[in-house]
């Protein structure tokens, strides 16, 4: 028992002094720092780090796809402006080739006029010289028979190409050339304004099918060939010529101070139309007809006398006395209306009475349909057309309108108003 006693005494004291010994040589504690970190996200396999937004849920997708259908939208608007630019391009080179074409082809058939005509009263004057001749000296055998066969032939030769010469009407072809050439300059004119001023809003599909409509119509108006498309120089009636596409029917335009149109101005136009149609219109008709009448009467009688002067010639030296003077007076006769008709081109006139009329129901319908310009624009172009200014074509609507209300005529009305 005390042995036990003094080993709890001895390890007491062990103990105690190994306390005195760490007190001795303790460590001064350090101050607490607290350093924090940023914590870097783990992007695992199956996990997707997920950024803040501000949109609403299926709304950015909606934004995304609208963004790019305008973009498509707007790409394939600017293909198609430069691809219908470029058909416009074409279409006006085309205009171009065609005038070309016009000018030379009208500058060839003027001379076909005058060396076909030059010809024809040669061979037939040198032909009835001949025949004159012959019927001279009927009884001098061999010698007279080679001058009476040389102008028989020279005669029927005559006929030939006077037939020829009178179903082409080469003055009318050269006037035709002549119109053509003029038009197709209007129309490249009018193809080189839409490129101007559609270089920023763009030119449509629809502007280029109206010029290819407008050139289709010219060459059917003005054909280049003579085979087949020659237009019928000896109609049945006299019609004005249509150069133009089809327009639509007449409609009735709201009227409206936004483009400068109003009632009066209406009221104007709807009384140039009345004009246009009982004074201008009709006036060429009339006078197209009797130029129709005419250039027909004055082409069947060339042939006709160089056909009698050819066969009457044929009979010269058979004891007929007669047939050298019909030979002789009808191939002079027909040198004389060959003149009258190619030199005076009343063929020409024919055509420049044709396309006047067609002036004029062009006119008639575009003040009809036309109010897409401005009133004030479309009523000077309309005054210079008709060769007046401005005051002149109000003053002339205002005493047609006066004269339907009295019943009198247009001159009438002009003679109390002045």
């Amino acid at each position: 028992m005390a042995s036990l006693q003094a080993s709890i005494f001895m390890l007491s004291t062990s103990c105690s002094s190994c306390t005195r010994t760490r007190s001795a040589v303790s460590i001064p504690k350090l101050p607490k720092f607290n350093v924090s970190t940023p914590q870097i996200p783990i992007k695992n396999q199956n996990s997707r780090v997920v950024e803040s937004s501000f949109r609403l849920d299926g709304f950015a997708e909606n934004i995304d796809l609208s963004v790019l259908e305008r973009q498509g939208k707007k790409k394939r608007a600017c293909d198609d402006q430069v691809l219908q630019r470029s058909r416009l391009m074409a279409v006006l080179e085309e205009v171009i080739d065609r005038v070309e074409m016009h000018k030379n082809i009208g500058e060839q058939r003027n001379n076909w006029n005058s060396l076909l005509l030059n010809s024809v009263n040669m061979i037939t004057l040198t032909a009835a010289m001949m025949a004159g001749i012959a019927s001279m000296n009927a009884v001098g055998g061999d010698s007279v028979s080679a001058v009476n066969i040389a102008s028989t032939l020279l005669l029927a030769s005559a006929t030939g190409l006077a037939a020829l010469m009178n179903k082409l009407q080469p003055s009318q072809l050269v006037e035709e050339q002549r119109n053509a050439t003029r038009l197709f300059k209007q129309l490249r004119n009018r193809i080189e304004m839409v490129l101007r001023e559609k270089s920023e809003d763009g030119i449509s599909e629809a502007d280029v099918k109206e010029v290819i409509k407008r050139v289709l119509c010219l060459d059917k108006a003005y054909p280049l060939p003579l085979v087949g498309t020659m237009l019928e120089k000896f109609p049945q009636e006299f019609k004005p010529a249509i150069w133009w596409p089809e327009t639509k029917p007449e409609v009735t335009h709201p009227i409206t101070e936004a483009n400068g149109w109003n009632s009066e101005l209406e009221m104007e136009m709807r009384e140039v139309v009345e004009i246009i149609k009982s004074r201008d219109a009709e006036e060429y008709d009339k006078l197209g007809n009797v130029a129709l009448k005419l250039n027909r009467v004055l082409a069947i009688s060339g042939p006709v006398l160089t056909g009698i002067a050819a066969v009457s010639s044929g009979f010269i030296g058979h004891d007929s006395g007669l047939a050298g003077v019909v030979a002789t007076t009808c191939a002079s006769l027909a040198a004389v209306v060959n003149t009258l008709e190619h030199g005076g081109q009343v063929g020409m006139v024919c055509e420049m009475y044709r396309n006047s009329a067609g002036f004029f129901s062009l006119l008639e319908e575009t003040i009809k349909t036309d109010r897409t310009e401005d009133g004030l624009v479309f009523e000077t172009k309309v005054a210079l057309k008709l060769g007046r200014s401005l005051s002149e074509l109000r003053d002339l609507a205002r005493r047609s309108s006066l004269s339907r209300l009295q019943g009198s005529s247009i001159d009438e009305c002009a003679s109390k108003l002045f």
